[in-house]
Parts: structure tokens; C-alpha cells; sequence
């Protein structure tokens, strides 16, 4: 099964023979070494210096490690400006809610732009101390101007807390000044397996973090890894497939590269759709490389899709909330290639067809 979803994806054979690797003890030297493995991986892929930013390695999906970083990262006295366009702009407000975090959010429309000088005016003049915001927001495929959005919260003095986890390996992260932590997954952009997933974490923000839960509580876990240590029992399997998939990932030119490979195969798929009359819901260059939504064809129901691309070998994925009627999603992450996404369009002419 050739997987179009946003995550997991299609591994490689290499990542998927690394969940065979031995059983090793989580208190043993072997162990240390492969999370020392994953921490110098994860920083080299933005060329981040490790004295300055902490990989923090955890066991869980992206969700466990945006969690842990909307729970840990403000510390006491802060105030968070959360950004939604999307259902995980959405579910960070609900994580600083259930944390108890002072916060409110700069809502928008599914899919619609963040504003720059909107967000400023917003920061201006008030007592926030984070913005919290999504960079590829999966709801719709928008890629959320990162760069922008970081200067006004430069500007304003104002720490940046990113989900990263669509982007993390494949697009454009700038570590700037503003960016106190970037929160991601290892089966997304970086091919991994489920089950391993990791905070880059400034350091200097780290100081004034607070804890707010037990599992995932970013200060625990950074002061036990930087001793080559571990406070709670990881996913190892899911450790040996990212220390996998972090060698194909450098060995294949690193996030440059795979952005420029998602593009190629996203620009096929839409050019196929195109001639087929199914037109995309965001430009090509509001959209990330990772995942791009389409419009319904006129007379097929997602189901119809669905089930007709399934039985021929593909997963594709529906629209949510008030989406769901209207658009399906093809991310080309993973092991995908040409031939794949041919077949691919092959099969939704077949649909399609008058």
C-alpha cells in the first residue's frame, strides 16, 4: 500500500529492516549511544549548534512533542498568542488551555494567509510573551510564512514556538532569534516510523520553562539525555528507524534536496489532476512541497475516491471539519516515486472518466 496520507508514510526497506534491530536495555551504554546518534542527527539537519539548541528526543507522536513544548516552554507569567488557520493551530489553543496557560488566539479561516502587519498590530502594545503558530498546517496544504512571521515577533520581543511537525526535513526552518523551540516527528519528512518524535529547544528559553505535566516535561528530558540518560522507557524500534532514516535523509542532500523532490512529485500530481479538470484549493506557491488539497471532482464523493484508489494500492486523505464535502489531500512524503504517482493519476481518470 502506497501511502498519500500526511503522515505516516511509505518507508524505505532500509527504515523498515532498522525496526528489527536488536533489543537493547534503555539503562545500557548501547542505548545512549543510538539517542546521542538521533540528537547529533536532528541538529545537523539545520546545521544547529548543540551548544545553543537541545534536541530533546521523546517517545510519541507529533502531538506528544508540540504538547511538551506548549506545556513546558512558557513559563510562569506568560501570556501566548496562538495563530489558527487549521485544525492544529486549533488543537495548540485547546494544549494551552488544558495546560492552564494564559493565552488567546488570532483566529482565521481555514487555509487564509497570516497577515504580518494584522499579527503585529496584534503584539503591539501587549503583554504577550510567545506566539504560537503552525508552519505547514496539513488542514489545507498552506505553508505558513515562518519567516515573516518570526520578525514581528523579533520586533516585539516576543519568543516563537513552532510546529514543525508537516515541515520538519523538507522545507525552509530559519532558527532565528525570535524561534525559542521547534517541535516535530520522525514519520513525516524524515521517513521515520511512528512512535519517536523530538523538540529543538533553545537553550537559554529553556531556563525559564516550567513544568506543567510529568511525561512531557521538555526540562526533565533534556537534563536527562545531555547526561546520556533517559527518564521514562522510549520506543526504541521507532529510535533505530530514525537513526535510519536520518542517514538516507543526509546521504540524500539533506532538507534541500527533499524539498525539491517533494515538488517534483507534487507539481506531477497536480499537473495530472489538471488535465483531468480537478483543480487545487491553494496556489502551488501558497502550499508547502509536503502536501497539497484538491477539489473534489464534480459527481465523486471523497468515499467513491477513496475506496477506488484504495483497492488499486493508495491511501489518500479527506478533508476536515466543513472540508470534508469539498477537497481530498495527497501529501508525497515516503518512499514514492514517478511511477507511483503515473499510476496514481491513472486510477483517478479511471473514476473520473464521463
Amino acid at each position: 500500500m502506497r501511502l498519500l496520507n500526511p503522515g505516516p508514510v511509505t518507508l524505505t526497506p532500509t527504515v523498515r529492516d532498522a525496526l528489527a534491530a536488536p533489543d537493547l536495555c534503555h539503562r545500557e551504554v548501547e542505548f545512549f549511544d543510538l539517542q546521542d546518534t538521533l540528537r547529533d542527527g536532528l541538529a545537523a539537519v539545520y546545521d544547529l549548534d548543540t551548544a545553543v539548541w537541545a534536541p530533546i528526543v521523546l517517545s510519541g507522536s507529533g502531538t506528544a512533542a508540540v504538547e511538551a513544548m506548549m506545556a513546558s516552554m512558557p513559563g510562569d507569567g506568560a501570556r501566548v498568542l496562538v495563530i489558527e488557520n487549521g485544525v492544529y493551530g486549533e488543537r495548540m489553543t485547546h494544549m494551552a488551555a488544558v495546560h492552564g496557560i494564559d493565552h488567546e488566539t488570532l483566529s482565521l479561516a481555514w487555509g487564509e494567509a497570516i497577515d504580518p502587519v494584522i499579527l503585529a498590530e496584534r503584539l503591539a502594545g501587549a503583554d504577550f510573551t510567545h506566539v504560537a503558530v503552525v508552519h505547514h498546517e496539513t488542514t489545507t496544504g498552506r505553508l505558513n510564512d515562518l519567516d515573516a512571521i518570526a520578525a514581528v515577533c523579533a520586533d516585539a520581543d516576543v519568543a516563537l514556538l513552532v510546529d514543525a511537525v508537516s515541515s520538519f526535513g523538507a522545507e525552509a526552518i530559519a532558527f532565528g532569534p525570535a524561534v525559542a523551540a521547534v517541535a516535530a516527528t520522525a514519520n513525516k519528512c524524515l521517513h521515520g516510523a511512528p512512535g519517536a518524535a523530538f523538540v529543538l529547544a533553545r537553550r537559554s528559553a529553556l531556563t525559564a520553562a516550567k513544568t506543567r505535566a510529568l511525561y512531557l516535561d521538555l526540562v526533565s528530558y533534556c537534563d536527562k539525555q545531555d547526561e546520556r540518560g533517559t527518564p521514562f522507557t522510549p520506543a526504541i524500534p521507532a529510535f533505530h528507524a530514525l537513526a535510519a532514516a536520518l542517514a538516507e535523509h543526509a546521504s540524500a542532500g539533506g532538507w534541500r534536496a527533499r524539498r525539491a523532490y517533494y515538488r517534483a512529485l507534487a507539481q506531477r500530481v497536480a499537473d495530472g489532476l489538471a488535465e483531468l479538470g480537478i483543480q487545487a484549493m491553494l496556489s502551488t506557491q501558497q502550499s508547502s512541497c509536503v502536501l497539497r488539497a484538491y477539489r473534489l471532482p464534480a459527481g465523486v464523493s471523497y468515499h467513491e475516491l477513496h475506496d477506488h484508489l484504495k483497492a488499486a494500492g493508495f491511501v489518500i486523505y479527506a478533508g476536515q471539519g466543513g472540508l470534508t464535502d469539498e477537497i481530498f489531500r495527497i501529501s508525497t512524503m515516503g518512499d514514492l516515486h514517478d511511477g507511483d504517482v503515473d499510476e496514481l493519476i491513472a486510477r483517478i481518470a479511471e473514476i473520473t472518466a464521463p
